[in-house]
């Protein structure tokens, strides 16, 4: 294959990798509450992929592999939440195949999903985990804000956890207020004099 051409296929995958920000986590309708694509999914995935391998003395850079391309095949098959999987089933192996194709990353990539897919590693363990935790996190935000059911769903997330770390958070996550890292991460005197501040600008 010419460079040119290789560059071409390239720049395609780039445009269905950008797809992944326009599809939405179907899971969210039955929710009743809350939003977010593919993208925002996995790009907080990844982001706690690699803490719980630092913390692990994982593969880091495995890990956080994992949870960038976990769900890159959902541009093509979109993203089946528990309720759809009962009734459809994607062929992710035919949708990873075709986005790869030409690129020349088709075996780098193909073998990161099989080893997350197996999960029988650290990294794959951790990186399943991270998936699980970013949707715990959601879902916690959205018990925060008034959703009574999200508690429901985190109890199952919970369930799904492999590792013991994953666990750790998880137990920490259900005592944390989404807001504590900006609203009390902030000195009190700041919210009483803000207003004085603004005036004095």
């Amino acid at each position: 294959m010419k460079d040119q051409d290789r560059l071409k296929k390239i720049v395609d995958f780039l445009f269905e990798v950008g797809m992944l920000k326009k599809t939405p986590r179907s899971g969210f309708q039955f929710l009743g509450t809350g939003k977010e694509s593919v993208a925002d999914h996995s790009f907080r995935s990844a982001v706690i992929g690699y803490i719980l391998a630092r913390l692990q003395g994982a593969d880091w850079s495995k890990v956080v592999l994992m949870c960038l391309f976990h769900d890159l095949v959902e541009a093509r098959t979109g993203d089946f939440n528990y309720v759809n999987k009962r009734y459809n089933e994607a062929d992710e192996k035919k949708a990873l195949k075709d986005a790869l194709n030409n690129t020349g990353f088709e075996k780098e990539i193909s073998d990161i999903i099989d080893e997350l897919n197996k999960t029988d590693t650290v990294e794959s363990n951790l990186a399943h985990d991270s998936d699980q935790l970013d949707l715990i996190l959601t879902l916690k935000e959205q018990y925060d804000l008034g959703n009574k059911y999200a508690i429901m769903w985190i109890k199952y997330a919970i369930k799904r956890l492999k590792t013991d770390i994953a666990k750790d958070i998880a137990e920490v996550i259900l005592n944390t207020d989404h807001t504590d890292w900006w609203f009390k991460g902030i000195d009190p005197s700041w919210w009483s004099n803000s207003n004085k501040n603004e005036k004095q600008r």
